[in-house]
């Protein structure tokens, strides 16, 4: 399904369809404030090994990212983050960052960043109101991971990963539903390790982190 979502005033009625579909194991393709993402209920196994399977990871080694919709959310799968963190943080979210920092025991184990013994999460709050409705209703995040096929820093992208009719048109067979928001960003977020009370940026991406720090 195709399904068209107004970018700043997302249709209850068709958030909710989204959230159904969700609830009943699917998986969507959905608009972030950097690329299209493809994303799951979280707590859904089987939903989040079909993801895998669209995005060719394995399940046992891939980097999948928690897609939250406020702080209290993100809470409730880290240890207690440092008060310099938390205030970049709260300056730098909502918007294009991911944000890898220490995981609790609540985590599912298929979502943990391994980083030697230590386990990790990486969390994101996109600044998109469609994705932050869809978590909100839900209750609770979704498993989420971008569209492009390869992660790297690209400056221009294709039409598969930024055009919603065109990526439709690739995914409409693999995934349930494909929210169309508009054009997509042509640059992924930001990946920034936090684990270790420090700011290593992974991957340069959309948002600039010096600009909060």
């Amino acid at each position: 399904m195709l399904l068209k979502i107004h970018p700043e005033n997302p249709e209850q009625r068709k958030i909710k369809t989204v959230v159904e579909c969700l609830n009943n194991g699917g998986v969507i393709i959905y608009p972030t404030d950097t690329i299209y993402g493809l994303g799951c209920d979280i707590y859904n196994q089987k939903a989040v090994e079909k993801l895998c399977r669209i995005k060719g990871l394995d399940i046992e080694k891939a980097t999948l990212s928690i897609l939250c919709d406020n702080f209290s959310q993100l809470s409730d799968f880290t240890v207690p983050i440092d008060n310099m963190v938390f205030r970049v943080m709260k300056k730098a979210l909502p918007g294009p960052f991911t944000f890898i920092l220490k995981a609790n025991n609540k985590v599912p184990s298929r979502v943990l960043w391994m980083k030697k013994k230590k386990k990790t999460v990486a969390i994101r709050i996109p600044d998109h109101k469609v994705p932050l409705e869809i978590v909100k209703l839900l209750g609770n995040p979704i498993i989420t991971t971008s569209l492009r096929d390869k992660d790297i820093e690209i400056v221009e992208v294709s039409e598969v990963e930024t055009d919603p009719a065109v990526i439709y048109e690739k995914y409409s067979k693999l995934v349930d539903i494909v929210i169309d928001s508009g054009l997509g960003g042509i640059r992924p977020s930001t990946i920034v390790d936090c684990s270790d009370n420090e700011f290593k940026i992974l991957r340069q991406g959309a948002g600039d982190l010096y600009q909060y720090l």
